[in-house]
């Protein structure tokens, strides 16, 4: 339910505890008073003075991941995230953080297999506004990654990361011990089928090396797993998966369209390494 993550919510202003108030659509209010009103769609907008620099998601870019995920393309992937969170949310009253939740997806088969409360994280309004139909039951936030999130400390047990920011101090602070961090990253080659067609963006080199680096002050690295799933794709699938990444910022739409129309089968391979990491035990 909704009213199970507040508890673990902090006020970006005070940093003082949240309380829910009202009916749908609800308000977030501290104990100091600072009050958050839902938006209609249901996600709430935490993000205080200038907001974010960074570039959200458009709504196209959205209804083009939508469309793809619903697809069913990347269902094994998020198989295989829900099964690496599911050992430390398999008690009543767990908790798990979708860190760049986009429109809800991967969130939704963790809870679909676990009991835990959610609350999901992004800078993109459109997303959140799919998120929130998707995840009804869990808080929805317009927030960037980059600043202090607005969780208590040792609130998590699990965070969720797929193709987003990671933030890792952050992080460690708002995980008890002994959870785990999931983190989605795609590998050398991924879609290379659909980016030689597409212009998408190609994969840097050492992606995971800096993953690691970035992560070991903080964490242990406990699993590394590579998941590569094959595709076959129409023309249309080919356009959204385009569109859907970082690539949508600099790709038409309508071109993308036009310039695969004639695609019916492409066969490609979804390649990823999903990273486990854990909160050591006994830290303060």
């Amino acid at each position: 339910m909704l009213s199970d993550a507040v508890p673990s919510l902090r006020c970006p202003v005070c940093q003082g505890p949240f309380g829910l108030r009202g009916a749908a659509p609800f308000s977030l209010k501290c104990v100091a008073g600072h009050n958050f009103d839902a938006a209609k769609q249901g996600y709430f907008n935490l993000l205080t003075g200038k907001g974010t620099v960074f570039e959200a998601d458009t709504a196209e870019m959205v209804a083009a991941r939508n469309e793809f995920l619903g697809g069913g393309h990347y269902a094994p992937l998020a198989d295989a995230i829900a099964r690496l969170a599911a050992p430390v949310l398999s008690e009543p009253g767990s908790l798990v953080l979708d860190a760049g939740t986009g429109t809800g997806h991967y969130l939704h088969t963790v809870l679909e297999r676990t009991p835990a409360a959610a609350i999901g994280i992004d800078i993109s309004k459109f997303a959140l506004r799919r998120a929130a139909r998707m995840n009804p039951g869990a808080i929805n936030l317009v927030w960037d990654i980059w600043r202090p999130l607005p969780l208590a400390d040792h609130a998590v047990d699990a965070i969720i990361v797929v193709f987003a920011p990671r933030n890792p101090p952050e992080f460690a602070r708002v995980l008890r011990p002994g959870g785990r961090v999931v983190v989605v990253t795609p590998r050398n080659g991924h879609l290379k089928e659909i980016a030689d067609r597409t212009g998408m963006l190609s994969i840097e080199p050492g992606k995971d090396e800096r993953l690691a680096e970035s992560m070991q002050e903080f964490f242990t690295a406990a699993d590394s797993v590579q998941l590569d799933v094959p595709l076959t794709l129409n023309g249309r699938d080919i356009a959204d998966v385009a569109f859907m990444g970082p690539a949508g910022h600099h790709l038409e739409r309508s071109v993308l369209l036009t310039s695969t129309a004639a695609e019916s089968s492409v066969r490609a391979i979804a390649k990823f390494t999903l990273s486990v990491f854990t909160a050591p035990e006994g830290r303060s």
